[in-house]
């Protein structure tokens, strides 16, 4: 298993990030933030998952652990294949994708591309039971009032954003405000 890998970004193409490390060229199909940490970068550290099939190896890169913890555990899920996991976590932060788990927030899956109802509620309900002795590791610092975050969103949908719209929004604001302010902190920004 190829857990790390630590090397020069060459280039950044659609099929993913070419990392040369000591002299061989790696492949990595990367999340955004990943590639973000490479981009002009001397050297960048990558850490990664190996998906192997019947007829194919490949590299999934991740920013951080918490990236890539999070992309096992999607593969964990009935029906989601290493495609869709790097699709979900490189929508959001893994903290707003644990958050939205343990509030067992469908709609914030339905809107990442190429994930239906059935299987953004399959991510929900399996993960959910899986987070479940861990979700109070979560609770205090990275899943604030859930139903506020909930109620600042809905908010903002009903403005005329996506649900993926309203997520980014809200993810650089104070999660201690109440959602009346996160809405008007995120219009400003926005704007």
């Amino acid at each position: 298993m190829i857990a790390r890998l630590r090397g020069k970004p060459v280039a950044s193409t659609p099929e993913g990030l070419l990392l040369d490390v000591g002299g061989v060229g790696y492949l990595v199909a990367a999340t955004p933030s990943a590639v973000r940490a490479a981009d002009g970068a001397q050297e960048v550290t990558v850490e990664t998952y190996l998906h192997v099939r019947e007829d194919a190896l490949q590299l999934y890169g991740f920013a951080d652990r918490a990236e890539r913890e999070l992309f096992v555990q999607l593969l964990s899920v009935n029906g989601v294949g290493p495609k869709v996991a790097l699709a979900v976590v490189s929508g959001s932060p893994p903290q707003e994708l644990r958050r939205a788990i343990v509030s067992g927030d469908v709609a914030r899956f339905q809107a990442i591309p190429g994930i239906g109802r059935k299987t953004a509620e399959r991510i929900v309900l399996e993960l959910k039971e899986k987070l479940g002795a861990g979700i109070d590791a979560f609770a205090p610092a990275t899943v604030p009032s859930g139903d506020a975050h909930l109620v600042a969103r809905d908010a903002l949908v009903e403005l005329g954003y996506t649900v993926l719209e309203a997520e980014r929004a809200l993810a650089d604001v104070d999660p201690d405000l109440p959602p009346e302010e996160r809405v008007r902190l995120a219009l400003k920004r926005a704007a």
